[in-house]
């Protein structure tokens, strides 16, 4: 495993599509890329301050030539990745902070904001070519499923939305859950949606029934924040007590937990190009860089009796009747809690500098 003490806090991490690079975004406004082998430690390549306010969110676009980062000044930043130096900053992309961004094609971005709007970007044009209103609360993560061209997100409001680029109109919303929604993946060859809970249910809707959710886990003792999907029947949380675990889909069960990063809750979770190190961030300012590899073969460095414990859970068992405790809105503060910098708020529109 490598460290890499970031010094603040990070919210996001983004690896390069081809190369050994990994960049991070910090509460301070930071974005900092790394260059990473397994021989050495890894380098610090660029320090950039990107925003006024904290850097929530980042990913490397345009085949990695460039990396986006998002903030609660509301703009939306692209650095070339070579040399540092801004290629345009789009000011006042949302209306409220922007919290998420992730990519969809090659020229095509999506960003979310804490009063719910989604929009998609032309990373060619600089435009905006969808925007839908889908939530009442923060976006927490969104996932794009190619085929038919649909960007599905999840909320602090409880909700899950499938918004449609294609007829660009939100198509359907899922019923109000009493948990607030913060990752989601999809699985099962697209029939399956998993969404991560403020309470630590996993959620699962069956593609094209999204009013409600078919089945409901109860395997993680605090919230899932990041989801990551290992292949179809497996995936990969990072929870706020800090652990790293591997956890079956139908039949529902934690496999194993694989890592501990710190006692702090784990804000993401990445893979590396070649999907052979696994990255994390946590509230401890530490990315760490594991061994994929190791850690499925391992899991010896945690506690056998949560093994046990899960592994003893009826695999296939659905438990909708569960009363799961109402959220205590803990992320909606950490998120407002996110911007403690200036009140600057930039104007103009994709202004190259």
């Amino acid at each position: 495993m490598m460290e890499i003490n970031l010094g603040k806090l990070p919210f996001d991490l983004d690896f390069h599509p081809s190369e050994p690079l990994v960049a991070t975004a910090l509460i301070n406004g930071d974005l900092h890329l790394y260059r990473y082998a397994t021989d050495s430690q890894p380098q610090r390549l660029l320090k950039i301050r990107a925003h006024d306010e904290s850097c929530r969110a980042v990913r490397f676009i345009d085949s990695g030539r460039a990396i986006l980062t998002a903030s609660p000044d509301c703009s939306i930043l692209a650095t070339d990745v070579e040399t540092g130096t801004t290629i345009a900053r789009l000011e006042d992309a949302h209306e409220a902070a922007v919290n998420r961004l992730i990519s969809l094609t090659d020229t095509t971005v999506s960003s979310g904001d804490d009063e719910g709007c989604i929009k998609v970007w032309d990373t060619r044009q600089r435009s905006c070519c969808n925007s839908f209103s889908a939530h009442e609360d923060y976006i927490s993560d969104m996932t794009f499923v190619s085929n038919s061209m649909q960007l599905l997100g999840t909320s602090g409001d409880g909700t899950l939305s499938v918004c449609s680029l294609r007829k660009n109109k939100v198509q359907t919303r899922s019923e109000f859950s009493e948990d607030e929604l913060l990752s989601i993946v999809t699985m099962k060859n697209g029939r399956k949606v998993i969404c991560g809970t403020q309470t630590g249910t996993l959620l699962l809707y069956s593609w094209g029934y999204f009013k409600d959710c078919s089945d409901r886990f109860l395997g993680h003792p605090m919230s899932v924040d990041t989801l990551l999907k290992l292949d179809e029947d497996k995936l990969i949380s990072g929870s706020e007590d800090g652990v790293i675990r591997l956890v079956g889909i139908l039949p529902n069960r934690i496999i194993q937990p694989i890592a501990e990063h710190s006692e702090y809750p784990i804000e993401r979770l990445a893979f590396s190009h070649d999907r052979k190190l696994l990255g994390s961030i946590s509230h401890d300012q530490m990315l760490k860089l594991w061994d994929l590899n190791d850690l499925l073969e391992g899991g010896q460095n945690t506690p056998r009796n949560e093994v046990a414990e899960a592994d003893s859970d009826d695999d296939d068992e659905m438990d909708v009747d569960i009363d799961v405790p109402k959220s205590s809105k803990g992320k909606k503060k950490k998120r407002a809690d996110k911007a403690k910098a200036s009140n600057t708020k930039a104007t103009g529109f994709f202004a190259d500098l």
